[in-house]
């Protein structure tokens, strides 16, 4: 048997014509195929398998061509091809014949053996003959391959000699398909195993996937949370490099990266990052509500290459997050391989970014009634702070010139959302125009929040303008919301804004131009549509001179400015106010008080009234407690003017005594008024409370 391989082996090398395996010994050449069938065995793809078989099988038969031809039995089109000739090394390109023009279809829709003992005379396969005769082939042999299963194509072989396939050497050729036919139905049955457990494994993984996304909607209501558990999954299980879901930032913004999941990224890549709606991919998507799958050329086009290209990702899947015909934003799945999101993934993927979306859309839902639950309960808080320090008067009561002119620039102002500054004393009723404009503008049904700059302390005051994050100082426990987020499509009315901190102006002054400001610790820009009423007692152009109050902010805030008179510019509001208070604190009080004496309301008229209408209710009040009779009492010594010789000189001295008291301090500590080594501190007062002294008493510091 070595002596007949050796003697095939040498005939070919000598380009000799090959004897038949016919005249070499039937054993020698069964156990050669034998051999030829334990090595065709191993492999388990075709590719691999048509190798083994073109090396082994010169072994067991005399070929100088070599083909095998896969059918689809459904629709008997070629579903794989390869041909070999051996003295043109290298595997030959797949045939672009038709099936009908090729020996292999013939032997396998016949199912029997077909020989060609002369290409030249051959008339059935006319551009297969022609083929064959410019690679020098002179004979050809096509047999079926068939198992008791299926049938799966067929085998061809050829030769440089005419009528190199006898009627032995096609029997025994028989053998030889049947056992290629067996060894490709076992590689065939095993890549379909392997294909039908890989498919089964990932649709496992993809309903995992929509399980746990489905789970997550029902369980997790904090956006960002819930977004980075759903990204996270997703990029597990569709392996991909990058997931993100992009959101709107607000109308007419751009697209915020919400949520990423990007383990290998290097930083260009991240959250909070903004997409441009105009250009982008994910813009295109969040526009059209059409999924986009991106690689290649475009994906290099497109706007979010710029950071991708830095990060090596190569392409890109967009997936519209789609609710009752309502896009809220898009997801975003990258690799850094190119053309890897197939037709297939693509439709997974809408069914799942289907789910995100109601994860969004509840997310959101729930974060609008938590706003909403929080903004409620703040305003609770300050309606009640306001009850408890509500001036006691419902309306605005008078009817004097100075009254009248006022009430007539109310009127113009309020229906704009011009800002406002109402100037006037201490005690004349600032708040009191301030709501007048509230009441009067569209923003009525809206909340009305106040603050007053000079009660809080210099420290707490932004947070108190602006609101700041969980964590964002020591002692910030909670998140808070502050006056202008709380005020949104309302009024915000700053009394005192004459004591704002300079430090504070310019984030003010931002507010008012751009509608936009960010809570103390978080880098997040968010916008209110709140207006602005101010209110002072101090003249703000001074303080812009002493550059105390910047300029461009009293600019911006003196846009309509309403000034409002003292008291004592509006006496004949003066009865009307006095009988308001007597009827209001006798009904407080269970009394019946009848009658207000001539010269009760004489001396009432010539008092100057310097706290003005806050003094007039102070006294009303203490009046109508010490009235035992229908008959309103007022201590008249009370209402003597400053100066005159009834008036005490008490008061006098001990103001003096204060005066002296308080520029001691202020010169020991250098005149610091806040801080744990401060005037205030020294005195046991607080700031603002000490700043209404020291100007009461009329104590400045040296050179201003």
């Amino acid at each position: 048997m070595t002596q007949a391989f050796n003697a095939v082996r040498t005939c070919n090398h000598m380009n000799a014509p090959s004897p038949t395996w016919s005249e070499a010994p039937h054993a020698a050449r069964y156990e050669a195929l034998l051999r030829a069938s334990q090595a065709l065995s191993a492999p388990r793809d075709p590719k691999t398998i048509f190798r083994v078989l073109a090396r082994e099988l010169r072994h067991v038969v005399t070929f100088d061509a070599i083909a095998v031809v896969l059918y689809d039995e459904a629709t008997h089109k070629i579903c794989w091809y390869e041909l070999e000739i051996v003295h043109q090394p290298g595997a030959v390109p797949a045939s672009d014949f038709a099936p009908e023009e090729m020996v292999t279809w013939w032997a396998y829709h016949q199912q029997q053996p077909v020989v060609i003992p002369s290409v030249a005379t051959e008339t059935r396969f006319p551009r297969m003959m022609a083929r064959l005769q410019q690679n020098g082939i002179q004979s050809a042999c096509a047999l079926p391959l068939t198992t008791v299963h299926r049938r799966l194509g067929g085998l061809g072989l050829g030769s440089v000699h005419a009528h190199a396939y006898d009627e032995e050497e096609v029997r025994f050729l028989t053998l030889v398909a049947d056992q290629v036919a067996l060894v490709i139905d076992a590689a065939l049955n095993f890549e379909a195993a392997q294909h039908a457990h890989a498919e089964l494994q990932r649709n496992n993984d993809r309903l995992a996937l929509l399980l746990e996304v489905t789970n997550s909607v029902v369980a997790n209501l904090e956006l960002r949370d819930l977004l980075r558990v759903i990204t996270a999954t997703m990029r597990r299980v569709m392996h991909c490099d990058a997931v993100g879901v992009a959101l709107p930032d607000g109308a007419d913004h751009p697209l915020r990266l919400y949520a990423l999941d990007f383990p290998a990224g290097k930083g260009f890549l991240q959250e909070e990052m903004l997409l441009p709606i105009e250009g982008s991919a994910s813009g295109k998507v969040f526009q059209t509500g059409q999924p986009l799958a991106l690689s290649g050329p475009d994906w290099f086009n497109s706007a979010i290459y710029q950071v991708g290209a830095v990060e090596g990702l190569q392409s890109g899947c967009f997936l519209p997050l789609l609710s009752r015909n309502r896009v809220l934003g898009v997801l975003l799945l990258a690799r850094l391989q190119e053309h890897a999101f197939t037709q297939d993934e693509v439709d997974f993927l809408a069914q799942v970014a289907n789910q995100v979306a109601i994860a969004v859309e509840n997310a959101l839902a729930y974060g609008q009634i938590a706003a909403l639950k929080d903004q409620l309960t703040q305003e609770k808080l300050y309606l009640e702070d306001e009850i408890r320090s509500e001036l006691h008067f419902a309306d605005i009561v008078g009817h004097s010139a100075a009254l009248r002119r006022v009430l007539q620039q109310v009127e113009t102002v309020a229906p704009t959302d011009a800002t406002v500054l109402i100037a006037g004393e201490t005690g004349t009723g600032k708040e009191l125009i301030a709501r007048a404009i509230h009441q009067l503008s569209p923003r009525s049904s809206q909340a009305f929040v106040k603050l007053n700059c000079a009660a809080i302390p210099v420290g707490l005051l932004e947070s108190e303008l602006f609101g700041h994050e969980k964590g964002a100082f020591t002692g910030a426990i909670v998140q808070r919301i502050g006056r202008f987020e709380l005020a949104n499509r309302g009024t915000v009315f700053l009394d005192e804004i004459g004591e704002l901190p300079l430090e504070v102006q310019p984030k003010l002054l931002r507010v008012l131009q751009e509608r936009e400001f960010e809570r103390l610790g978080s880098a997040r820009t968010l916008r209110t549509d709140a207006r602005l009423i101010a209110a002072t007692n101090r003249d703000l152009a001074a303080l812009v001179d002493a550059q105390q109050f910047r300029a461009d902010l009293f600019y911006r805030v003196n846009v309509f400015p309403v000034y409002v008179p003292a008291l004592r510019e509006r006496p004949d509001d003066i009865p009307l106010l006095v009988r308001h208070f007597v009827q209001q604190f006798a009904r407080r009080m269970h009394k019946t008080l009848e009658t207000i004496p001539s010269d009760t309301m004489h001396a009432l008229l010539q008092y100057p009234w310097p706290g003005n209408i806050r003094e007039l209710q102070n006294v009303i009040e203490r009046a109508v407690i010490l009235s035992p009779s229908p008959v309103l009492q007022v201590p008249l010594p009370d209402l003597q003017p400053r100066g005159t010789p009834a008036r005490s000189l008490a008061p006098d001295t001990l103001e003096a005594a204060e005066r002296r008291h308080i520029l001691a301090v202020l010169e020991e500590t250098g005149w610091v008024l806040s801080g744990p080594n401060g005037a205030a501190v020294r005195l046991g007062l607080k700031r603002s409370t000490l700043q209404f002294r020291m100007r009461k008493l009329g104590i400045a510091r040296p050179g201003q």
